[in-house]
């Protein structure tokens, strides 16, 4: 057994809603994950599942039976009798529990705690009287006739360890209700959707967002602050009345939630992104560990998901909050069951967004009254629309503050930056957007084809930008380009160099191109810039490259590093920002 780490998260996990340990351990040889991003389900693991003591290695056992003694002992656990977990601390016996991951050989010892030096003595501890092959069923410490002195000497440490509490929000130092979204893409547009209208309702929100802290939609610190952090910052702050939190899975699977519970959730969709890090190899897990903003939900609050993504509508089993679907298929097999039991649901139906409860419905906005949509051509967007107004209605909006505010939301660079945001410069149309990953490529390509045509059949050419960070695995940049290039009638890669997060450039662009020239790229087509702002420049700048290709059309950048530098090139080359989706429509006919 080897260790991998010990880590001490501070809020709700995927392993425990409340603070804890988790102890990484590797048994056999080393071997890397090769698999299925989505598995079958006979080899699907579910990282929050516990796995019984049986089916684990002996020396995982050992690991899990230490940690119980360790408490038991030193009296670590006395901290469970103030919470109504023991009748006495000499009685507290620790939850511990083991899963596993679908990494080859790796298994979690994990447990609550709530005092951090004790509790990181307990797991180190733990971890050295296993290596040292102490049966812990048997041993006993100095003292006793036969006693472990390396046993004593770890209760010593444990007994003389601080105890600093956990940083995270307890409801009871919670005094305004708090929404969560997360998912893999739309979190960002949904999350200020649901601020907005809060705002146009008159309410005070606090935000946190991953381009930083916003209260009534000013930003007043800047920084991706989706994790612990920006929430327990809005959470204590008391000039505002209401939370609305983006929350990553970064956060989450570092450090944990940063607070006891939430009044709403939102889970907007799951596919593949940031895989392969911090053991997340599966979409199921990355499910796993997003849908704990759902089961921290309290149970007279709502979550709120998606039901056209199947990963996602699945979290709704074993909730104990209620549920609210949203769905751009308001007819679909999962639809009509949910509406039969008398669910409530936010739908796309016959060109308007409606509230159904049960049989009834109730119409909210027409589609095409909702600019973030560009008349109904976004339908990320649209999906977004219906996910902000589920978690409004579960927060208190009206039907009416909800049409209100989605009415007045666009996706401009001032109330969604970087989500959608359109320029027009000449016969151009400019499309700035996050996307960084497959998911994300494909709703902006599918909003290009909207507005242009398809492939072979356009009206005006589709230039793509591609690019994205290098923790991406090769597998899923190759995917980009390929996409790219199968769906654009011309392609550029950007470098992203702020963000090579350990692979080397050379790697990123190779992948990238690799991808391209699999979707049918020519190679000596292939061109690469350095930075975004220079990628936007030539590509606006340059001759059209392909005799016979339909004329000026639609270039999309993939923005991620440098909004500012973008929006300087836009600026210097006379674009012009579009915030009413009538300007670019009569594109699309």
């Amino acid at each position: 057994m080897r260790l991998v780490e010990v880590r001490l998260l501070d809020g709700p996990n995927v392993y425990r809603l409340e603070p804890t340990v988790k102890v990484e351990v590797v048994v056999g040889r080393r071997r890397s994950w090769f698999g299925q991003r989505s598995p079958g389900r006979h080899a699907t693991v579910r990282l929050s599942a516990s796995v019984p003591a049986k089916r684990a290695p002996a020396s995982v056992r050992d690991l899990a039976v230490w940690v119980r003694r360790l408490h038991a002992l030193s009296g670590a656990a006395a901290w469970m009798a103030t919470e109504g977990r023991a009748a006495t601390p000499t009685r507290a016996r620790i939850p511990v529990a083991i899963h596993r991951t679908s990494e080859p050989g790796h298994w979690i010892v994990a447990f609550p705690w709530r005092e951090r030096e004790r509790a990181q003595a307990v797991a180190d501890a733990a971890v050295r009287l296993v290596e040292l092959d102490i049966d812990p069923r048997r041993s006993r410490p100095a003292g006793a006739r036969g006693g472990s002195r390396s046993l004593a000497r770890a209760l010593v440490r444990i007994r003389e360890a601080g105890t600093t509490p956990p940083d995270w929000v307890r409801d009871a130092d919670r005094r305004v209700p708090a929404v969560s979204i997360s998912g893999t893409n739309g979190k960002s547009t949904t999350t200020r959707m649901i601020t907005h209208i809060l705002v146009t309702a008159g309410r005070r929100v606090g935000t946190t967002t991953s381009d930083g802290v916003l209260m009534d939609e000013v930003l007043v610190e800047e920084g991706d602050l989706t994790g612990p952090m920006g929430a327990q910052r809005v959470l204590r702050d008391s000039a505002i009345d209401i939370a609305v939190l983006e929350t990553a899975r970064g956060g989450i699977v570092l450090r944990g939630v940063g607070y006891e519970s939430n009044d709403a959730s939102v889970l907007t969709n799951v596919s593949a992104d940031h895989l392969d890090l911090h053991g997340l190899h599966t979409l199921p897990e990355l499910a796993d560990v997003k849908a704990v903003i759902a089961r921290i939900t309290k149970r007279d609050g709502v979550c709120v998901l998606n039901a056209d993504d199947a990963l996602v509508a699945a979290v709704a089993r074993p909730l104990k909050a209620s549920v609210c679907l949203f769905s751009l298929r308001p007819r679909s097999a999962r639809m009509r069951r949910h509406l039969a039991r008398g669910g409530t649901a936010m739908l796309l139906d016959d060109g308007w967004l409606v509230e159904a409860q049960g049989p009834d419905t109730r119409r909210i906005v027409k589609v095409g009254d909702v600019p973030a949509t560009l008349g109904g051509l976004a339908r990320h967007n649209v999906a977004n629309a219906l996910a902000a107004a589920g978690a409004a209605r579960a927060l208190g909006a009206s039907l009416s503050q909800v049409a209100r505010g989605l009415s007045d939301f666009s996706s401009t660079e001032e109330q969604a930056p970087g989500r959608l945001n359109l320029y027009r410069m000449g016969e151009k149309l400019v499309v700035v957007d996050f996307a960084h990953n497959e998911a994300g490529l494909d709703v902006l390509l599918t909003v290009a084809e909207g507005l242009v045509g398809p492939k072979g059949r356009r009206k005006a050419a589709v230039s793509t930008i591609v690019g994205t960070a290098g923790d991406r695995p090769d597998d899923s940049l190759r995917a980009m380009g390929r996409m790219a290039a199968q769906r654009s009638d011309d392609v550029a890669i950007k470098e992203t160099l702020r963000y090579l997060r350990g692979r080397t450039r050379e790697s990123v662009v190779g992948e990238l191109r690799a991808g391209l020239l699999a979707g049918g790229a020519r190679p000596g087509e292939i061109r690469v810039w350095e930075d975004e702002a220079s990628a936007l420049r030539s590509e606006l700048t340059a001759p059209d490259r392909r005799a016979g290709s339909p004329g000026p059309g639609v270039v999309l950048l993939l923005c991620h590093a440098d909004r500012p530098g973008v929006a300087a090139v836009l600026r210097d080359l006379g674009a012009s920002p579009v915030s009413d989706p009538t300007e670019v429509l009569p594109i699309a006919r």
